[in-house]
């Protein structure tokens, strides 16, 4: 209990100060504003843009994670026996510093002879470089691209453990009853699995919704604010203008708008587990 409030209770107390007082990073809680810094923020075009960014962001990656997570976690399970080695290879993403995995998906990137611009080449021959980091809305896909390379194995372990786990006697009755291939997937298997699958949407949307050093290694908020997240707005305020109080109401925004968008999902997940 102690470690929640010291870890938790201490650092949200400072934040709604932070909000409603006149903060920087040196000075904070000079003067009471009230909701006057709430006022700036909603009326600042970019702020409100990120957050929608954000939301479209999250739920993008989350939903393209989980669609390939599950493909390959259902593939790995049907294969146990060769995946053992492909299992541990699929981990490295996940395991890679995310600082890491920016430099990387960048030299990918790079109109200079990265992998996209090599490849591309070799498919069209003498045509101009591809840069897709230059281009606002390929930037916004190849920070979702990294991302989505990043945590998908995250998916995959949730998943196959769920599979492993399941009652594999019900699956061989129903194949001796003549479910076979996705009749089997969609009836037998996937409900068996669905609450484990609706956790890791849940898990995945957080996540990307925190995302800051992909954006920060790949584009810096750019091309214009194309990839401005709104962790990476918020990093703006506090550290490169020193408005503590901006950021802090920022992220009480941006925790409203997560909490309105995981509600669903939250019932959603505990109506498939107690299904």
């Amino acid at each position: 209990m102690l470690a929640l409030v010291v870890l938790g209770g201490y650092p949200l107390v400072f934040i709604v100060l932070a909000a409603f007082t006149e903060s920087s990073l040196g000075r904070p809680f000079q003067e009471f504003v009230g909701t006057a810094t709430f006022e700036t923020v909603l009326a600042d075009a970019d702020v409100t843009a990120s957050l929608v960014r954000g939301v479209v962001y999250a739920v993008l990656v989350a939903v393209a994670s989980v669609a390939l997570g599950v493909a390959t976690a259902v593939a790995l399970w049907r294969s146990v026996r060769a995946g053992a080695v492909i299992r541990t290879l699929l981990l490295l993403p996940m395991i890679t510093p995310p600082v890491v995995v920016g430099i990387l998906w960048k030299l990918v990137f790079n109109p200079s002879g990265g992998l996209v611009d090599t490849v591309l080449g070799a498919v069209v021959p003498g045509g101009a470089t591809f840069s897709v980091l230059s281009d606002p809305v390929l930037a916004f896909l190849g920070v979702a691209l990294a991302d989505v390379w990043e945590w998908t194995p995250l998916i995959v372990l949730l998943v196959f453990a769920a599979l492993i786990g399941q009652d594999v006697e019900i699956a061989e009755a129903a194949a001796l009853d003549g479910a076979h291939g996705f009749r089997l997937f969609r009836s037998i298997t996937f409900p068996a699995i669905a609450a484990t699958v609706g956790a890791a949407f849940l898990i995945r949307l957080v996540l990307a919704f925190k995302v800051f050093d992909l954006v920060y290694i790949l584009t810096s908020g750019g091309p214009g604010q194309s990839t401005t997240m709104p962790a990476y707005i918020i990093w703006q305020a506090a550290l490169q203008q020193f408005d503590v109080g901006r950021a802090a109401a920022i992220t009480l925004l941006l925790a409203v708008v997560v909490t309105l968008v995981t509600l669903p999902v939250v019932a959603l997940t505990r109506r498939l587990h107690h299904d």
